[in-house]
């Protein structure tokens, strides 16, 4: 008899988890632009005839690159949501 693979538990403190990497650079792209994200991440792709396609190949065959940008995707949400608490206080 087999038995069923449980679900791997839920990770609701996680910000990343669910996130695919397509989505993390398309939100970086929106919040500082290719030259911004460049700027931030000096990394070729970004710098020299940028596209999410060229990226998410490059970061995928990268993991030093991939956790570079996940950290500037994290400080990116932290510093929208300290903007939106600055915001909400009077």
């Amino acid at each position: 008899m087999i038995t069923p693979v449980p679900p791997p538990p839920a990770q609701p403190r996680n910000p990343l988890h669910g996130m695919t990497l397509e989505a993390i650079v398309t939100a970086l792209v929106d919040e500082y632009g290719w030259h911004g994200l460049d700027a931030r991440v000096p990394l070729r792709c970004f710098a020299f005839e940028p596209s999410i396609k060229s990226s998410l190949k490059f970061l995928r065959k990268t993991p030093w690159a991939r956790e570079k940008v996940e950290g500037l995707y994290l400080f990116m949400l932290r510093e929208q949501r300290r903007g939106a608490q600055a915001r909400s206080r009077p």
